[in-house]
Formats: C-alpha cells, structure tokens, sequence
C-alpha cells in the first residue's frame, strides 16, 4: 500500500477525468452489462432497507456497501489483468507498460484502494458515473473535495457523533438520525429505479430502446452527516465517432463533467 501511494501522485494525474470505455459487440455483452447494472441496483435497495432499520448502525450500512464495491473491483481487476493485477498497474505507472490492460488495472486498482480509504476519509466524495451508448458504454469514478449540492437527500449517523449529551438529548438526536435516515431510505428506494431504467433487458427491450441511457451516483461525509445523489443521467449523443474493439481510457465526457459540476459545485480533485 505504501509503494502504490508513492505512485499516486503521477498515478492520479494521469487517471484524472478519464473514463473507461468497454465495448458491447454482442448479445453476450449486453447481458452482462445488464447483469452488472441489475447487481448495482439491488445493492442500492439493500442500502436502503438497511438505512430504514433501527437495529442497523450507519457504520454497517456503510461497511457493506463498500464490502460489496471492494469486491466488485478485485473482480474486474482478476478479470483484467489476472492475479498480478498489482504488478501490471504499477508497471503502468512506473512507465514500464503503455497498453489498455496496464491502464485499465491502474484505474481500477487507484479505485480500488480510494474505496479502503473512504469510511475513514470524511471530506472526500465518491462519484460514479455510467453511461450507455449504442457499441459500448463508459465507467468514470472520481474521488473529489467540495461541497455537495442541496439536490442531495442528507442524513445523520448517531455512530459518528462526539459530543457528549445528557439522556434526553442522546433520545432526541438518537430519534432525529432515525427520521433522517428513513427520508433517505425513501429517496434510494425512488432513485435506485432510474439503474434498471437506463440499462433494461436486452431480452425483453428493442435495441432502439437501449442505446442510451444512465446515471450518477454521489456519496459524501462531512462529520456526522452524510449525503447522497443518485439520478438519471443522458449521455451525449455524438460522444463517440468510431466503434472499439477493445476497452481503453477515454476522457470522461461533457455528461460526466456537467454532472460534477452540478452535484459537487466547485470541487476539485482529491488527491
């Protein structure tokens, strides 16, 4: 950990506002693109039911969400460049490898530790952002500093606070966590519907109806109270003039830089 954070420097550098393509040359594609966006979707309803127990302490919630992330990158990054992930993207980084395998395993690997990082990290934003077009569809996580927009539905953890109150008080805020985070159960149990909107079955869907479509997803922590944005998000499009064959990186896109810009105003990138 300690190598790869002597990296990051160049490492962050170089991955900022880029994005992964991924190509979809078939029906075998579409499904597991489908499969993937159906995983993130549940994922979100479990968050939320979660959020809606009174039994469920924020700082579980949060441990499963990014027990269930961390794994899904260890995944792509097997999958990408096997079990010497770790040697593929540093060998990228140190300048020893330039091919769409050693890049993707150094994005995915800098997001991969972000994500160790980012229970602890208080001022640091998780941003996520999938688009679909007609041959491919893009990736591009940001871990970014600011201030979330008021279009966030904000809660707070009881788990994170550090004042000391007397028994009355302990209730009273005890309660109001409780209230704030059954408003957002509400808003990702609404929200989380927009996923399955952008990236319906290829079986049961024509294909001029899913060649386009996404969303964003932001998370934040500021002390004890944390905030979330998740929508639809519409690509652009005449992003892409070419097919690929294989995945890349490409820049993240004038959506995913609009919807930075909208939900995080004014941030910037957090290193």
């Amino acid at each position: 950990m300690s190598d790869w954070s002597e990296r990051m420097d160049a490492g962050t550098k170089l991955l900022h506002q880029q994005a992964v393509r991924i190509p979809l040359p078939d029906v075998q594609a579409e499904r597991s693109l489908h499969g993937n966006m159906a995983r993130i979707a549940a994922a979100g309803e479990r968050k939320s039911k979660l959020l809606d127990d009174p039994d469920v302490p924020l700082t579980e919630v949060y441990e499963d969400e990014l027990a269930d992330m961390r794994q899904s990158f260890k995944h792509r990054l097997q999958q990408i460049a096997g079990e010497d992930y770790y040697d593929v993207a540093t060998a990228y980084l140190d300048g020893e490898r330039d091919d769409w395998i050693g890049a993707l395993a150094a994005y995915y690997l800098e997001c991969y530790y972000r994500l160790q990082e980012r229970y602890t990290v208080d001022e640091q934003i998780f941003c996520l952002v999938i688009l679909r077009y007609p041959d491919c569809f893009t990736v591009n996580l940001s871990f970014l500093t600011g201030d979330i927009s008021s279009d966030a539905v904000r809660y707070e953890s009881a788990k994170h606070l550090e004042a000391d109150f007397d028994d009355h008080h302990r209730e009273q805020y005890y309660a109001d966590c409780q209230h704030s985070q059954h408003k957002a159960s509400e808003y990702l149990r609404e929200r989380v519907t927009c996923i399955r909107d952008a990236f319906p079955d290829p079986e049961t869907t024509p294909r001029e109806q899913r060649q386009y479509g996404g969303f964003v997803h932001i998370t934040g922590r500021d002390g004890t109270t944390f905030a979330e944005v998740l929508d639809s998000l519409a690509p652009n499009p005449d992003r892409f003039d070419d097919v690929t064959s294989s995945p890349g990186l490409v820049a993240e896109g004038p959506a995913t830089s609009r919807a930075k810009q909208n939900y995080v105003p004014n941030h910037d990138v957090a290193l």
